[in-house]
């Protein structure tokens, strides 16, 4: 996939970034595709990525999944800081 970072780049996002969206936004503005070449690869309705990156409305469910999956992020609990049921 053409818009997928290399493995140094995501964990830097994992690393470094405070939240998922936020992660994800950055990825999609770092990611070198336009964001009509990633509403073609996603499905995901160019209008709602541009709402996206501008911070308007965040994406919710699938759409979420579909741009991670497409920018090769993957979710990753941190050590230590899982919540405990209640």
């Amino acid at each position: 996939m053409m818009g997928t970072l290399a493995q140094s780049e995501v964990m830097g996002y994992s690393m470094s970034m405070g939240s998922i969206t936020g992660t994800l936004r950055r990825a999609l503005e770092q990611c070198g595709q336009t964001r009509y070449a990633v509403s073609k690869a996603t499905g995901i309705p160019e209008s709602t990525l541009s709402r996206f990156v501008a911070g308007g409305k965040p994406l919710r469910g699938e759409n979420m999944d579909k741009l991670a999956d497409y920018l090769g992020l993957v979710l990753v609990a941190k050590a230590g800081k899982a919540r405990k049921d209640r």
